[in-house]
């Protein structure tokens, strides 16, 4: 069934409709949810909360602009909502003048196994995490955060500065310690 069928099923409720869309974009939507969580279970649970949201939405989606990026939006609003209800410890640092500038090398990314790359970024306290994956990630611009996360732009960015600084810092450390830095003993 083609994209167009799908939806128009899953709009009529067809639950074999709703299992193909599930199969089709479950993966994608997957490693999406991976970005803004800290583990596969919360991923897990993430994904099947955008889902249900996804179905009992549907309806409103009218054609207009890509359905791959409507339910990217409702995945990543749930993570945000998840965010924003767990978020009884906020970090809020601001400050006006970042004039130093984070750039997280890219030799050093490109020795590290995606899944690396991922567990790091996971281990972001969770503010430093939201931040730094609409912005780097998902091109939200730092009003479009400080809109969904109600802070300010500032902090948006100081949010981002420090996240790059933190991910620089584990980034190089999990290289100091990879299998393939260490000598071999013959094995």
């Amino acid at each position: 069934m083609d994209l167009e069928h799908l939806i128009k099923a899953c709009k009529k409720q067809n639950l074999d409709a709703q299992s193909q869309l599930y199969q089709k974009y479950k993966d994608d939507l997957f490693v999406l949810c991976l970005k803004y969580c800290t583990n596969r279970e919360e991923a897990q649970d993430n994904l099947q909360d955008a889902f249900l949201e996804i179905f009992s939405s549907i309806k409103k989606y009218k054609g207009s602009g890509s359905f791959e990026g409507w339910m990217k939006r409702i995945t990543i609003n749930k993570a945000i909502d998840k965010y924003k209800k767990d978020s009884h410890l906020n970090i809020v640092i601001n400050d006006d003048i970042l004039e130093d500038h984070i750039s997280i090398e890219k030799s050093t990314i490109a020795t590290m196994p995606l899944e690396d790359i991922l567990k790091t970024i996971q281990e972001l306290p969770p503010r430093y995490r939201m931040v730094f994956n609409l912005y780097e990630l998902d091109n939200y611009s730092h009003k479009d955060i400080g809109k969904l996360l109600n802070i300010s732009e500032s902090t948006s960015k100081s949010n981002l500065h420090r996240a790059k600084q933190l991910l620089q810092t584990k980034m190089q450390r999990t290289i100091e310690v990879s299998p393939k830095h260490l000598t071999s003993n013959g094995h």
